[in-house]
């Protein structure tokens, strides 16, 4: 069995990390990041609360979503709390619906909750491959169709934000997170199209070999390998990708739409990762 290592930040290592942007961008807009308990997400939510936003959180545990807010309130920051799968289309009506009657409005949407477990795809179980998809296909797919209802609805416009994977080579050893992820992407650009009159942009991020807590799902050997999975020889850390999605929902990125923006070190050009473990056919 695979021995944990730390890959994670504390939540006094995220608040001393430095901003790139200005403290107030985002005042007085509501960002909603699903998946917000831990990793990406929880560095995702306590950066757009650094830059003025308030947050709705969502996610499946309540304490670790807790945790969340208690740190976003210790910045002088506002946050409710919405414990709850995305993989439930009824309960992803829900929280839209509750978001808009505690807050007033949903500026921006951070799709971040996802999950996967390394096996070759030839072992997969119908339940095991059913779960990764609705987690990571069907779930963003929910989030982004009530968001934009309500955009389209209330008059109002906004942008989302998906945080995905690099697919381009594939991605041996999670073939079925691979899929759902290419899904949300290509879902994406036509979104980006179809909803434009709605003034509404969709956008993803697709991170690479990111130092958090994530990284413990895979075996030791694969994580011994994964910092020479790229051209700049090392991991990525979570300001990478948290700057990223506030670039893209910011108005820096005003005219960007369809577009997937890739956190890598290079590894979609160059450098091999095999999250099962290099398979023995492949060593020579």
């Amino acid at each position: 069995m695979s021995t944990p290592v730390s890959f994670g930040l504390s939540d006094e290592d995220l608040l001393k990390l430095p901003l790139h942007f200005r403290p107030d961008l985002f005042a007085g807009q509501v960002v909603l990041v699903s998946g917000a308990g831990s990793g990406l997400g929880k560095a995702i939510a306590i950066q757009f609360a650094r830059l003025g936003a308030r947050l709705a959180i969502c996610g499946r545990r309540v304490e670790r979503l807790e945790a969340t807010a208690a740190t976003i309130r210790e910045v002088g920051g506002t946050c409710s709390v919405h414990p709850m799968t995305i993989r439930d289309p009824a309960q992803v009506e829900q929280l839209i619906d509750t978001v808009w009657t505690e807050h007033g409005r949903l500026d921006v949407q951070i799709n971040n909750a996802g999950g996967q477990f390394p096996q070759p795809a030839i072992d997969y179980s119908t339940k095991g491959w059913n779960a990764v998809i609705d987690t990571n296909l069907n779930g963003p797919w929910y989030m982004m169709q009530q968001a934009a209802k309500r955009w389209r609805d209330t008059g109002t416009t906004g942008s989302i934000v998906n945080v995905v994977a690099v697919v381009w080579r594939g991605m041996p050893g999670v073939a079925h997170t691979c899929a759902a992820r290419a899904g949300v992407i290509y879902l994406s650009k036509t979104l980006a199209v179809e909803w434009a009159p709605l003034r509404v942009r969709v956008n993803c991020v697709a991170p690479g070999v990111i130092a958090t807590e994530g990284m413990n799902v895979y075996p030791d050997e694969a994580r011994a390998e994964f910092d020479r999975s790229n051209p700049m020889k090392r991991f990525g850390d979570v300001q990478d990708v948290t700057d990223a999605c506030c670039y893209l929902a910011g108005p820096s990125g005003k005219f960007v739409t369809g577009e997937v923006i890739t956190v890598d070190g290079g590894n979609q050009l160059w450098g091999e990762q095999w999250t099962a473990g290099r398979p023995e056919y492949f060593r020579v």
